[in-house]
């Protein structure tokens, strides 16, 4: 292929790179009446997040749905921030994890404090989903016990509890202080631990009263004979200064669902296996709040909806390690052209981004989210601080693995540093750092899976919904595109070679 038709052919990708990463993006800003929609990362509060989105839908709003965020405080802060503008919180989970309160305060004490931080609670939905302890019903059957404090005295009972509850003053710390509990429990996503009840790896896990995996997997609730965990009534949680037509409309669910109701919607998603989408389609007619839709039309929505997701987490995927990777080239090779000469400060600035790479992923997110919020911004930078280590060891090792001879050469025909840099240089140092930059893509794309955590997007979405509701399909909606840019990527750097290296260059050809 003519050289000069392979550099246009670049242009051309990547111009449509550029396009697809923004065009995903735009849609929301076309019209006035937008609203986001966020919701953690388990089962129920998809579910309920849909039910909001689909009711926002049908009042004309176009909605952004950041769904999947990982734990409270960082919901929460998303909602703080205005990141995002409604999510349902429970009540318990507002006093003793976001406020801090142990005192069983009032509903009206706690909105009191949510207005302070530009929040507030709107009326309960109508159920309590409490947290609880749960293990197989034969099992408990077969050990005679049937609550928390006989489970208590158990002394060979493997607990498998979910990272947040295992850190809430409401969670393990008070079950150990009132109940006496010297087992030692280990942590697991809370999709997943239903999965390990069923395997037989633990025997015990947390649970919300109104799962619907409790029907699915066999277990039984034990009584909490103590009344330690307090009420969690589900409450949506808004931004103080959100419209007064948003607020009647999340108003519109007030004391609709109570926890049989809501253990039969969660029952739909996990034992009869509809989406989400599905379910709050079903829910919203059934109540009358929406006009009733035919099956083969809501499978047709349901479908249009994946392949929407679909365009939309790639196209923010794109664009996170897109920036991302822009950023550690801008940055990583003029430093790697500039300090190779010293040791001493290549060593330093080596050992330096070594050391943010030995950074567990989630944990750098987590420690951004004080500092940047929540959202894309902390992921790209995260992102551009895992891609700057490939890149500049590159950059430095291709440029000191330089023949001397050749330098010198440079040196004896009176070429300028930038003479050597432009002729010698870069062209010698070429395949080493392009190896480089394509390592980091590859490693942006993969890591940049995880920003779904703290609501940046992408293709993380599906597979932390998938991996909460252990779905395998969802997980794979995420998984399989991911793969594909990471393929993509590839294929995408050895045409680059091919463009702007010397083909006797390249390793394995020789030139013609």
């Amino acid at each position: 292929m003519p050289r000069y038709i392979t550099n246009r052919f670049m242009l051309v990708f990547l111009l449509a790179i550029s396009l697809f990463a923004q065009s995903g993006l735009a849609q929301q800003s076309e019209n006035p009446l937008s609203i986001t929609v966020g919701s953690k990362n388990f089962n129920e509060n998809y579910l309920l997040a849909e039910v909001l989105s689909q009711l926002f839908e049908h009042a004309g709003y176009t909605v952004d749905r950041n769904f999947g965020m990982s734990g409270t405080l960082i919901i929460y802060e998303a909602l703080r921030t205005g990141e995002v503008d409604v999510y349902v919180e429970y009540t318990g989970t507002v006093a003793q994890v976001i406020l801090n309160n142990n005192d069983n305060p009032s509903l009206e004490d706690l909105n009191a404090e949510l207005l302070s931080q530009g929040v507030e609670m709107m009326s309960s939905i109508g159920f309590n989903n409490t947290y609880a302890l749960t293990l197989k019903r034969d099992y408990a059957n077969e050990l005679g016990i049937s609550t928390i404090s006989e489970l208590a005295v158990q002394p060979d009972i493997d607990m498998g509890f979910s990272i947040e509850f295992l850190n809430r003053s409401d969670g393990w710390p008070g079950l150990v202080e009132n109940y006496g509990f010297t087992q030692q429990p280990v942590g697991m996503d809370h999709g997943l631990a239903y999965q390990a009840i069923d395997d037989g790896s633990i025997d015990v896990t947390d649970a919300y009263s109104t799962d619907g995996d409790l029907d699915r997997y066999g277990l039984l609730i034990l009584e909490d004979n103590l009344n330690f965990f307090p009420r969690y009534f589900g409450v949506p949680l808004i931004r103080s200064e959100l419209s007064v037509q948003a607020r009647t409309i999340i108003n519109s669910l007030t004391g609709r669902i109570d926890e049989t109701r809501m253990r039969e919607l969660n029952g739909r998603v996990l034992l009869d296996g509809k989406s989400f989408n599905e379910v709050a389609v079903e829910f919203l007619a059934e109540e009358g709040l929406v006009a009733r839709v035919d099956n083969a039309n809501a499978s047709s929505t349901g479908m249009s909806v994946m392949w929407s997701n679909l365009w939309r987490n790639t196209a923010v995927h794109l664009q996170l390690t897109f920036i991302a990777l822009s950023l550690g080239c801008a940055v990583g090779l003029p430093l790697g052209f500039a300090i190779y000469r010293s040791s001493r400060l290549s060593r330093a600035m080596l050992y330096i981004a070594g050391l943010m790479q030995t950074i567990p992923s989630i944990a750098l997110l987590a420690l951004f989210i004080p500092l940047f919020g929540i959202g894309q911004t902390p992921a790209i930078i995260a992102l551009f601080l895992y891609s700057l280590l490939p890149i500049l060891r590159s950059t430095i090792t291709a440029l000191l693995t330089i023949d001397p001879v050749l330098k010198r050469v440079a040196e004896a025909l009176g070429m300028t540093r930038v003479q050597q840099l432009r002729h010698v240089l870069v062209p010698l140092a070429l395949p080493n750092v392009l190896a480089g930059v394509k390592t980091a893509a590859i490693i942006s794309i993969g890591t940049a899976t995880l920003a779904a955590f703290i609501g940046a997007g992408g293709l993380g979405e599906p597979i932390v919904t998938g991996l909460a509701l252990n779905d395998t399909s969802l997980i794979l909606q995420g998984a399989i595109p991911a793969a594909c840019l990471a393929i993509l990527a590839e294929l995408l750097f050895e045409l680059l070679e091919r463009v702007l290296v010397k083909p006797h260059m390249l390793v394995g050809q020789l030139p013609t």
